[in-house]
């Protein structure tokens, strides 16, 4: 048997050929170092796992698709676009993860979060399998006629890669429910299929399912509730910091306030606000869903409570509970100490891998409870999942059965990573515990079923 250090000698070679092979992704770097540096113990304890080409072909997507999206603009012009799906590992089941549309995307940044995918759906215990993609397309200020001319050129090329027992893409940052209308359209148009289950996220009256929109946020909440509980503690009278106003900060924010905590901020790229009273989600809601606006205007309507500070970081404002709801890489360093002097408790991810590796040791080494995207937004794709679930018995499930499934949920991915990170000595460190336990599903399945 060999030991840790050897493994992990091993592992960091790995990782070295990763960069080497896969250069200028410095998000998919980073996503391989942080699940690849917690692998030694348990690859160490399980030679199977040492097998050669086992976690070689578990990091090396199954298949990467890139494509040109040409599509006109309201005056005319023909616009340019370039679109991806990358299929990162199919072992558990059909390839599952959301596109993204933003002007950051790349094959680096779509590799990152489908690899992140492959051990987020493995926690949640259901058949599905990792994968991500988008384009680097701005919905932002383009008209419903301009989104929709967008979305059906994407989905022309998209569709053959895609199925409900292959790839089933869901939302993502830039887009929502208007975005996979106009996907599900296009597929159904062009494949004379209604293939409910070929997308995810969809509108209530076609398939959808009930508490979707709400169940990354939800599911968060529940995560760093189930965190603040090994502490003795639970969420009344907390005082939250939550960074973003999309989807998945809002119903952080609603999940946060029906538990009895109070969520005082809220973000977008211009700057943040802060609440003293609590952020009233009727406001934000309306100003953010409804107007798609800027924060700044919440902090115009609301009144005295609420000021709006421009180009600022959220995480100054003292809190017990940090819930990074955005983007990729917002929590850094300087922002993690700064959580700590204030005394944080817990920092719970909603968005994939929204704090830098720096900062998440910065804050274990504190003593404060960190859950992993990976495991604490995982909340979204398992909603996803029973959305799948529903459409392949054509039935619609109430929004208590639904919920009842995702706290059930929630609660199983934390025992299940507070566990596995105390059997290979690491009590209470999640990201420990979130990576080995994902990885031992996949690696059991990608064992059984022989080298493909």
């Amino acid at each position: 048997m060999t030991t840790r250090s050897e493994t992990q000698t091993t592992l960091d070679h790995l990782l070295t050929e990763i960069e080497h092979r896969n250069p200028a992704q410095p998000e998919f770097h980073q996503a391989a170092h942080e699940v690849l540096e917690t692998l030694a113990p348990v690859v160490a304890a399980r030679p199977e796992y040492a097998e050669p080409g086992l976690i070689e072909r578990l990091v090396e997507p199954e298949r990467q698709v890139i494509f040109r999206v040409p599509w006109q603009d309201d005056q005319g012009r023909v616009r340019v676009n370039r679109g991806f799906r990358v299929e990162f590992n199919s072992a558990l089941g059909p390839y599952k993860g959301g596109l993204r549309f933003h002007p950051s995307v790349d094959l680096g940044v779509i590799k990152f979060l489908g690899f992140e995918q492959i051990f987020k759906n493995a926690l949640t215990g259901l058949g599905i399998g990792g994968g991500k993609g988008g384009s680097d397309f701005d919905p932002h200020g383009r008209s419903d006629a301009e989104v929709m001319r967008f979305c059906q050129s994407f989905m022309t090329e998209l569709y053959r890669h895609i199925g409900e027992h292959t790839d089933v893409p869901a939302g993502d940052i830039g887009v929502g429910g208007r975005e996979i209308g106009y996907l599900f359209g296009q597929y159904r148009r062009i494949t004379n299929r209604w293939e409910s289950g070929v997308l995810t996220g969809k509108g209530q009256g076609w398939g959808g399912s009930l508490i979707r929109p709400e169940a990354t946020g939800y599911g968060n909440v529940l995560f760093a509730a189930a965190m603040m509980r090994e502490r003795g503690e639970d969420l009344e009278g907390q005082t939250a910091v939550v960074s973003g106003s999309g989807n998945v900060a809002i119903y952080t924010i609603e999940k946060l306030t029906a538990l009895g905590a109070n969520a005082v901020t809220c973000s977008d790229s211009s700057g943040y606000v802060v609440d003293e009273k609590g952020i009233d989600l009727d406001l934000l809601k309306q100003i953010k869903e409804v107007e798609r606006g800027r924060v700044d205007a919440y902090a115009e309507r609301r009144g005295a409570s609420a000021r709006f500070v421009p180009g600022g970081r959220v995480w100054e404002v003292p809190a017990d509970l940090a819930l990074p709801s955005a983007t990729q890489n917002e929590l850094d360093e300087n922002d993690a100490a700064t959580l700590i002097r204030n005394g944080v408790k817990a920092v719970s991810e909603g968005a994939n891998m929204p704090t830098t590796p720096e900062a998440v040791h910065l804050l274990q080494q504190a003593g404060v409870a960190f859950g992993p995207g990976k495991a604490a937004n995982a909340g979204g794709v398992a909603v996803s999942a029973l959305e799948m679930a529903q459409n392949h018995a054509r039935t619609s499930w109430t929004a208590a059965r639904v919920e009842e499934e995702l706290a059930d949920i929630m609660t199983s991915i934390h025992t299940t990573c507070h566990e596995t990170a105390e059997r290979y000595d690491a009590p209470g460190d999640y990201v420990t515990g979130a990576n080995i336990a994902g990885f031992e599903r996949v690696a059991d399945a990608m064992l059984a079923q022989g080298v493909i």
